[in-house]
């Protein structure tokens, strides 16, 4: 099965949201890895377009999204929020070309497989909508080490506590970290032991100050108390492992970390397993390396999953804790997106 096949075994290839952190790492992974582009045509918000990007040595013009004609592209990836994937994933994949979508606007929709590389791209065999969505960047860095668990015992229960970096909320996300550790810097010589004497300003994206502190309330809230972060690790994280009646609980927090997101991870399964026979099944998976300290620097600017901290959770019958971390921006996001492409390419899945 190959939904990019052509005979030129280049493709034309399209970036919806280009000029944002994760449009940009899309641009370099996709040099880094040698994607056989043909033509590549990027877009934008109409304030950005006309703007130019180099890529590859040529510079290639940024063209308004919404105004486009997307027609002879053969893959676009949309990297530009739920609200542009809702307006136009449709229409560009009615004009010919597979929709890779990073937004949560696909990722529900019993039409559109939802996917991790490592872990399910037999999903990518029916995708009649032409699209096929990316998952959140923190249900990313638990898949490829819950799925070989999972396959060896039975996922029962995950109980979840993150520790997600700024840049998991853009450019503004990055921008209100760095000049909130400028303002605490400025006024580091009457800082008193409680913190009390730092003046971050008015709290921007977030209900509180993200510097020299952490936010346990990611963005709205929705069902049952659940942030939508929450919501969306729990939901993608049966439709992905297939277990419809996976019980999840999930707080999400925000730490003051430029890039890496990172998950303490409870799980319980149906038989047992070992702690020993765990760390063999991880340290062959896919995609995941093993790690002693597992933690964002690590992470930052690599593509693997790291996981340690692998333990016997003694609050449950057969359980386990352990700890990942992976970069937020690259597989969290960028990385998987184009390894998908790869994948149909291949036409192996």
């Amino acid at each position: 099965m190959n939904y990019l096949d052509n005979t030129t075994g280049r493709y034309n290839v399209g970036v919806v949201g280009a000029t944002g952190l994760v449009g940009t790492m899309m641009l370099s992974l996709l040099a880094e890895r040698n994607f056989p582009v043909g033509t590549l045509r990027l877009f934008a918000s109409a304030r950005s377009a006309g703007k130019t990007i180099a890529f590859n040595g040529s510079d290639v013009v940024v063209e308004d999204a919404t105004t486009a004609d997307y027609a002879g592209l053969d893959v676009v990836f949309f990297s530009a929020g739920g609200s542009t994937s809702k307006a136009l994933a449709e229409k560009v994949a009615a004009a010919g070309a597979v929709v890779i979508d990073n937004s949560s606007a696909w990722r529900s929709h019993p039409e559109v497989p939802l996917v991790v590389a490592e872990v399910n791209q037999h999903a990518l065999r029916q995708m009649p909508k032409g699209i096929v969505a990316n998952p959140n960047c923190t249900t990313m860095a638990a898949m490829p080490a819950l799925k070989p668990l999972h396959d060896a015992a039975g996922l029962v229960r995950l109980v979840a506590s993150t520790y997600q970096a700024v840049s998991g909320g853009g450019v503004e996300g990055v921008e209100i970290l760095r000049e909130q550790i400028v303002a605490g810097a400025e006024t580091c010589a009457d800082l008193s032991y409680d913190g009390s004497s730092v003046d971050l300003g008015t709290p921007r994206k977030w209900s509180v100050p993200i510097a020299y502190n952490v936010v346990p309330l990611n963005y709205v809230l929705g069902e049952d108390g659940y942030t939508e972060e929450e919501l969306k690790l729990r939901d993608e994280s049966r439709k992905i492992l297939e277990i419809p009646g996976l019980r999840v609980a999930a707080t999400c927090v925000r730490v003051p970390v430029f890039t890496g997101h990172s998950i303490a991870i409870n799980v319980e399964f149906e038989r047992p397993l070992s702690p020993e026979t765990a760390l063999e099944l991880l340290g062959k998976a896919p995609g995941v390396v093993l790690s002693d300290v597992p933690n964002p620097l690590e992470a930052a600017g690599k593509d693997p999953v790291f996981v340690g901290r692998v333990r016997r959770d003694t609050s449950a019958d057969n359980g386990l804790t352990l700890f990942v971390a992976n970069d937020n921006l690259r597989k969290g996001a960028a990385l998987n997106a184009v390894q998908i492409a790869e994948v149909l390419i291949s036409g192996q899945f």
